[in-house]
């Protein structure tokens, strides 16, 4: 499916609804595709690692500063 990029924008909501359900929808501009459209499989959504992060957490260990300081350091 075709759709022009001001006409792409009006009707945004339908557009995802169906790119959900497998359809590609490729937005053009002046005729020309520039853009596609599509689903994202449901496997290929990134998961976070949440094992991986809290492992990381126990190993950083706090440094001296407080966080005011390290606020009044980022501000110089």
């Amino acid at each position: 499916m075709d759709i022009g990029s001001f006409q792409a924008k009006n009707e945004l909501s339908r557009l995802l609804s169906l790119a959900e359900k497998g359809e590609r929808i490729f937005i053009t501009r002046r005729g020309r595709r520039v853009a596609l459209l599509s689903g994202v499989p449901e496997e290929a959504a990134p998961q976070p690692d949440v094992a991986a992060f809290r492992k990381f957490r126990k190993q950083v260990k706090r440094g001296p500063e407080s966080i005011r300081d390290l606020i009044a350091e980022g501000r110089r």
